[in-house]
């Protein structure tokens, strides 16, 4: 089952902010034996959300999906995952449930009486109307909730929020498939040599061995690194061993110069 990443919102896309999601999604995964596969980001449109997320849907992929949940009139996830599947947005009684205790413990920290029915307070439940029949993310930083839906799983863009709330989705829902395929990976530095010598050697490696993948990241160089080549092997442990000792012995037979990573 395939895992992919959406992460919305306009202000990714214009630069205002840069996204941190990506690196600590596939650190998370990494550290529980999954991988991403796929990547997305979207701003604020509906309609190319609304499609994004039909799409997604349709994959029976395990979808996390970052931001775009609040209240304001730029957060338009919540109403497009709904037009996406054709359901309606419900008040959830927990998330309201939720936002009124969150409410009520802000007023008494600060100690000023609180009025659950103001119109300020009312606008706050609209973060608890999710897709008929989604099951809530408990968010531990300050109780309004994340929702999940069809293997979909939307959380705040707020780091300090989403990233505990995705750890939750991972332990609760996904353990079973943890460190379920062995993996092992193995890589070298190829100085000063063109990657063109050596893609005959990654295409017979790769089909020599069919359950690991070569890869090949050239770079140009530096002040401090000299033109250089990261190569190397990934995939089913034993596979990869062999595949990475035959690529270590003919770029000795080539007289490259290498460095093991």
């Amino acid at each position: 089952m395939a895992i992919g990443l959406i992460i919305i919102g306009d202000e990714i896309l214009s630069g205002k902010r840069t996204d941190q999601h990506f690196p600590k999604v596939v650190q998370l995964l990494k550290a529980r034996g999954l991988q991403l596969s796929w990547a997305e980001y979207v701003g604020d449109e509906p309609a190319r959300i609304v499609a994004l997320l039909k799409r997604t849907f349709a994959s029976g992929d395990i979808v996390l999906c970052f931001g775009g949940i609040g209240a304001t009139p730029d957060d338009h996830t919540r109403q497009a995952a709904a037009d996406a599947l054709g359901l309606p947005l419900i008040l959830h009684p927990q998330g309201k449930a939720n936002i009124q205790q969150r409410i009520t413990e802000m007023g008494a920290d600060a100690g000023t009486p609180v009025d659950l029915e103001s119109p300020e307070n009312l606008h706050r439940l609209k973060m608890a109307e999710f897709v008929q029949g989604a099951e809530l993310i408990p968010n531990p930083y300050n109780k309004i909730a994340g929702f999940a839906v069809r293997e979909h799983y939307f959380v705040p863009g707020f780091p300090v929020m989403s990233w505990p709330m995705i750890e939750w989705v991972l332990d609760t829902h996904y353990a079973h498939l943890f460190n379920q395929v062995p993996h092992a990976e193995h890589a070298l530095l190829v100085y000063e040599t063109a990657e063109s010598l050596l893609t005959p050697l990654m295409v017979r490696l790769e089909a020599q061995y069919p359950l690991i993948k070569v890869f090949s990241l050239p770079s140009v160089g530096d002040a401090q690194t000299r033109r250089h080549i990261e190569l190397g092997v990934k995939g089913e442990p034993e596979q990869a061993g062999a595949a990475f000792a035959e690529m270590r012995a003919e770029l000795a037979a080539l007289q490259a110069e290498v460095t093991l990573l």
